[in-house]
């Protein structure tokens, strides 16, 4: 199972519940009600159905078929469980559409990346070396990986990453965590469940004392998960994101761990770290129901409607409204 949606059930499902009291965590959202994963579709990030383990798919799926109504999970980790477990579960009372969805970037790490700038070109090591000189004549280097438990502490380390978020760009642009009332308390809320869990790793670079960059990511299942970054624009100069990224993939493979989770989606500034992509699959269930019906029909009319306009974008001689 995903560990970000494992997480962010977390405070709704009793992890040690039998297998059909899994429905839990699942709302209705959109016009056409279908059920889906808090966050999923606000998010963008993977996720899958929050079964314990996998012997509990079949019995969730069969929850989820008897309950009639549509299941939209927009990017569910190809290979899980939980595909075949609502194919079987749905065949005979409805129709499972199985499509690829975008990849997220990912590092497979081994014990040569515990020194991690090793595994780059002569240009990106210098690159590294240059902004590490930068950041110490601004003052000393420290960096920290916290896996604070719930209480006084993780608040102030969690306001703490909020606030360098939100000296980026991503605060002039009003989309920082401190400043968004959906997706700030959302995170918030994920890192307490995280946290209790023994998952949750926030991690700092500080330079002279003050927090330059921060990462808020979950660390289990053998893997070291990135859910948000950011860093305080005064730093740019030496990237400081950059550096704590190349110590945080350090620590994950100093843990033993199998792989560095980029999530998200690939963009140009992940290519500068890998090109390898955890591959995914969007997963829509329509019950053999009016609400199914209904949500069926909706999504074959957006389908359609998205491939025409497609199609009439690309045709020679027309301009472009943008």
């Amino acid at each position: 199972m995903d560990i970000a949606a494992a997480t962010a059930a977390a405070a709704t499902t009793d992890r040690n519940a039998n297998a059909a009291s899994f429905f839990a965590p699942l709302v209705g959202q959109g016009t056409s009600g279908a059920l889906t994963l808090p966050g999923a579709l606000e998010t963008g990030e993977p996720t899958d159905l929050a079964w314990h383990d996998a012997s509990h798919a079949p019995a969730l799926a069969r929850n989820l078929a008897r309950h009639r109504r549509p299941l939209n999970l927009p990017r569910v980790p190809l290979g899980s469980p939980s595909l075949q477990a609502l194919s079987a579960a749905f065949r005979g009372r409805g129709w499972v559409r199985v499509r690829q969805a975008h990849g997220s970037p990912c590092i497979e790490l081994d014990a040569g990346w515990e020194k991690p700038w090793q595994k780059f070109n002569a240009g990106r090591q210098s690159d590294f070396r240059r902004a590490q000189r930068r950041a110490e004549e601004a003052g000393a280097l420290q960096f920290e990986v916290h896996a604070p438990s719930p209480g006084t502490v993780l608040e102030r380390l969690l306001d703490e990453a909020y606030e360098v978020e939100s000296r980026s760009w991503k605060g002039d642009g009003g989309s920082a965590l401190a400043a968004d009332p959906l997706l700030g308390p959302f995170y918030r809320r994920l890192a307490h469940n995280a946290s209790q869990a023994g998952l949750l790793r926030l991690c700092f670079l500080r330079i002279a004392g003050q927090a330059a960059a921060m990462q808020l990511a979950l660390q289990g299942e053998g893997r070291f998960w990135l859910i948000k970054i950011g860093y305080d624009a005064a730093f740019a100069r030496c990237s400081p994101g950059q550096l704590l990224m190349l110590h945080t993939i350090g620590h994950a493979a100093s843990q033993g761990l199998a792989s560095y989770e980029m999530l998200g989606n690939a963009a140009a500034w992940t290519a500068g770290w890998t090109r390898t992509l955890r591959p995914f699959v969007a997963v829509q269930a329509y019950p053999a129901s009016w609400p199914g019906a209904r949500a069926l029909c909706t999504d074959a009319w957006r389908a359609a409607r998205a491939r025409w306009q497609a199609r009439a974008g690309s045709r020679p001689g027309q301009e472009s409204a943008a």
